[in-house]
């Protein structure tokens, strides 16, 4: 193999490696945020439930009115509605950085097709056979750029954005 060629495939290999590496940080990313829907929708039933709390029949009175209620359930009450609004934070926070970092990945996948469509033409000139001549050469398109991203990257992030984000899920 000539320098060019082990350097080419040198290139290829560490884009592997950062489209694995990226893959895995996508699939941490779902499942941080299912972790986080899974909370979020714990805290609902418990506080569905505490608000729900069943009556004991007083005469004449069929439900506990705000007065009624203990001061310990209005607290947990209230305890339970923060937490749901941090973990709704927390969620909307780790969304935005999945955006952000799928941008940062975009401009360096642009960045990778530039620097190896530039390493890949200096290589075919040098794997060109000898035998051809500049009258028998017609235009060539240039050689095809890796892929941006998986697709299935795309597919986890779409997954993500319908669970709570954009469209309201089933979950919030």
């Amino acid at each position: 193999m000539m320098p060019e060629e082990i350097e080419l495939e040198m290139a290829k290999i560490q884009r592997l490696r950062e489209v694995l590496v990226r893959r895995e940080s996508e699939l941490r990313f779902m499942m941080d945020d299912i972790q986080l829907c899974k909370d979020i929708m714990t805290l609902k039933k418990e506080l569905q439930n505490l608000v729900a709390i069943p009556v004991y029949p007083t005469p004449g009175i069929l439900s506990l009115t705000e007065k009624e209620k203990t001061k310990l359930e209005k607290q947990r009450e209230d305890e339970l509605i923060q937490k749901i609004h941090r973990l709704v934070q927390k969620r909307d926070f780790l969304v935005d950085d999945a955006e952000v970092e799928r941008l940062r990945e975009a401009e360096e996948d642009k960045e990778m097709a530039e620097f190896l469509r530039i390493k890949l033409k200096p290589l075919d000139k040098v794997t060109q056979c000898p035998a051809s001549t500049p009258t028998d050469k017609k235009a060539e398109p240039p050689p095809p750029l890796p892929p941006n991203k998986p697709t299935i990257a795309k597919t986890g992030a779409a997954i993500i954005k319908d669970c709570c984000g954009a469209t309201q899920c089933t979950i919030m």
